[in-house]
């Protein structure tokens, strides 16, 4: 499609999400223009209620925009059928919370390998893809245990696994490491630190300033829009730009 960026996996429009109307109208997200590209760590930060779980959503095609256009690579999606909008999240898209979302009667393994069994993978192809990241996050171990069994920064990397199951070209954590101690968070941002280092593409929605310090960029927004957008310049230091509707 003309005026995409090869490079650019992510790509919203005047990107708008109101809840309500009239004098109870809620403008979560609200005209916004975003590019995310590849490779890129982009951190999100606001106070709570600003809309930025609710972008997150809108970008993973969770929930659909009020209005705006989102393009996923090369290809518009916020006007896809609800089954080919679920197949691009299941292929394209792995996603994190901050509460896991785990189903508690299966395994480790279980967990991690299932979306690739919803996508069609064979049993063995998706229980040795789970048994590797597995692995990879130091859970080889502890593929037999239920989530009851690990603690919260292994289950958090039994999510990350889980996400990265079907080998999506973009991973969008909200709040990952929200219920996590100091040393369970510093594990996940070794693991956010070592994908990002193989090229993936990280969205993440974060309080966390020690999250937000390891991307490559981060914009903070209030009431729905964006107010700074922070790029960190060849130099090393912060290559800040403000933007329209910033106060002082």
């Amino acid at each position: 499609m003309s005026g995409i960026d090869d490079m650019c996996v992510l790509r919203a429009r005047g990107l708008r999400k109101h809840y309500g109307r009239e004098a109870g109208l809620v403008r979560a997200v609200d005209g916004l223009d975003l590019d995310v590209v590849a490779g890129q760590t982009l951190a999100v930060m606001g106070p709570s209620g600003c809309g930025k779980s609710t972008l997150l959503h809108l970008l993973g095609g969770l929930d659909r925009p009020t209005a705006g256009e989102l393009f996923f690579e090369d290809h518009r999606v916020d006007q896809l059928s609800e089954r080919a909008l679920a197949q691009l999240r299941r292929k394209e898209i792995g996603f994190v919370f901050q509460a896991f979302q785990l189903l508690d009667e299966l395994t480790a393994l279980e967990n991690v390998e299932l979306p690739a069994l919803l996508a069609r993978s064979s049993p063995r192809h998706a229980r040795l893809r789970a048994r590797r990241l597995l692995e990879q996050v130091g859970l080889g171990e502890r593929a037999s245990h239920l989530p009851s069994a690990l603690s919260g920064g292994q289950r958090q990397r039994v999510a990350i696994a889980r996400a990265l199951v079907n080998g999506p070209a973009v991973i969008l954590a909200d709040e990952p490491t929200g219920n996590l101690d100091s040393a369970a968070t510093l594990e996940v941002l070794r693991l956010f630190g070592a994908l990002h280092a193989e090229g993936l593409t990280l969205v993440v929605v974060t309080h966390d300033e020690r999250v937000a310090a390891t991307a490559d960029r981060l914009i903070s927004m209030r009431d729905g829009a964006f107010v700074e957008d922070t790029r960190m310049a060849n130099t090393g230091g912060p290559d800040i730009h403000f933007l329209a509707g910033l106060d002082g």
